[in-house]
């Protein structure tokens, strides 16, 4: 059984930081890429980053343009953990924030390309 579980959401003033992780379980992050989305009211669910697999693509890491500079994908192989940096938070960074398991190693912008995700992890940006 494959189960992602997200945490490191909350309430962050604009400006500031988190790092949200994202711990698998039933699968070894390290041979699938993994990657974040959000759904922010009134929106459709959005590509944040991606972080494929070493030796699968060039440039191993992918973000959204929105994000670019400010979020980094990160991956723990010994913890099985994947991570998003998210610095310089803006009140449109505010969304639910979900991790997700690629079905291959090569980094997609493309949510079905990705077959498990987690239950989500709220971020709220206000002062």
């Amino acid at each position: 059984q494959v189960q992602l579980v997200e945490s490191g959401g909350g309430l962050v003033q604009p400006g500031g930081s988190l790092r949200l992780s994202c711990v698998v379980s039933g699968r070894t992050v390290s041979n699938y890429a993994m990657g974040w989305f959000r759904l922010a009211p009134g929106k459709e669910r959005e590509f944040v980053a991606a972080i494929g697999v070493i030796g699968w693509s060039g440039d191993i890491t992918l973000y959204a343009d929105s994000v670019k500079c400010r979020f980094t994908i990160s991956r723990d192989n010994a913890k099985n953990t994947v991570y998003l940096q998210i610095n310089n938070l803006k009140p449109e960074d505010t969304a639910v924030y979900y991790c997700a398991k690629a079905r291959a190693q090569i980094r997609s912008v493309r949510s079905r390309d990705y077959d498990y995700w987690g239950q989500g992890a709220q971020v709220t940006v206000s002062s």
